[in-house]
């Protein structure tokens, strides 16, 4: 994260019984923005979005998230649920004493922002969903829904739940476990390359997540070799346990968030996306955009795919800058 124009700090916020690692930026007295990233991924993930939003006069908090990069990596699975990591997030606002923030999440930090704007509406000026727009709760635990879906065949949500097993496969080699999750998370290549891959992932059998990835021919443009190193450098010396735990929480979730059944986004909302991001296909934007008060639309990205703010920084960076001067006005730089 570098920007000869802003002043990149990082350090140790203890709260909710964890220290998480921060990297901050922007005027201590600017607009809050929280960004929070998914799995597997890190404070870096938001390497580009940190010294824009910055130099743009917000105060700008990414956190590794609890199991992740040098945050703290709490044992019992159940330290992973929802309540916790929404309110490790609220902690970053009490470290700086902001009443609110707008919040930024990608992938699985999508879904801890998203509910936030339910648990904690008041502590939410604005919140921001990539790659996985909001999601109302379902009619049953999750992974029993994700069992009648998909039956023998295999799907990585079911394969996380048992502990040990996920973690020992990604945790095997996190060069080659990152360099596939990065470069092989879109929709490319001939239909029959496309059918190919999707059958290899999901096909019955005993293999496991990694070894059904593709094996890139190279890295794309976006993600230089000192990237993914740092990536691969960070996940080997902390395993993927952590964040795997995000996991084994989903039916914990479903249970401690039964009295938001129904409940609305009252907070302004974007989404943002990549055209070539598969995990649009699960869930297709728009899909509850009626529980959302104050959406502000869907941007979808030519050209990305699912690590979206990595591999299109310009588009991303432009579409957040909207959102969040559309609140709070251009603060004063």
């Amino acid at each position: 994260m570098s920007d000869p124009d802003v002043e990149i700090r990082e350090r140790t916020v203890a709260t909710n019984g964890v220290e998480l690692h921060v990297v901050e930026a922007g005027p201590p007295d600017g607009p809050v923005v929280v960004l929070a990233h998914g799995f597997p991924e890190l404070a870096y993930s938001w390497r580009h979005q940190v010294p824009a939003l910055a130099a743009a006069g917000y105060h700008v908090l990414a956190a590794d998230q609890r199991g992740y990069g040098r945050s703290s990596t709490p044992e019992a699975i159940d330290q992973y649920d929802i309540v916790h990591l929404t309110d490790d997030l609220l902690g970053l606002l009490d470290d700086v004493g902001a009443e609110q923030a707008i919040f930024v999440g990608h992938d699985w930090g999508s879904m801890v922002v998203w509910q936030q704007a339910l648990l904690n509406p008041d502590r939410v000026a604005g919140v921001v969903g990539m790659s996985v727009p909001f999601l109302p709760r379902g009619p049953m635990p999750p992974t029993e829904l994700m069992r009648n879906a998909f039956g023998d065949n295999f799907f990585y949500i079911l394969y996380f739940q048992e502990p040990g097993v996920a973690d020992a496969d990604l945790g095997r080699d996190a060069t080659t476990t990152m360099r596939r999750m990065l470069c092989g998370v879109r929709v490319t290549g001939d239909e029959k390359g496309v059918a190919e891959a999707t059958a290899r992932m999901f096909a019955p059998g005993p293999a496991g997540f990694v070894e059904r990835m593709s094996e890139p021919a190279g890295l794309p443009g976006w993600l230089s070799q000192a990237e993914l190193d740092h990536y691969a450098a960070e996940f080997g010396r902390t395993g993927f346990t952590g964040g795997v735990n995000w996991y084994r929480n989903f039916d914990r979730n479903w249970s401690l968030t039964e009295h938001l059944a129904g409940a609305r986004v009252a907070a302004p909302s974007l989404f943002i996306g990549g055209a070539l991001d598969p995990v649009l296909a699960m869930s297709p934007p728009g899909i509850a955009d009626t529980q959302l008060e104050d959406h502000r639309g869907n941007v979808i990205i030519d050209g990305a795919g699912h690590w979206v703010q990595q591999e299109k920084p310009a588009e991303v960076n432009a579409a957040l800058l909207d959102f969040v001067c559309s609140l709070h006005g251009a603060p004063a730089q």
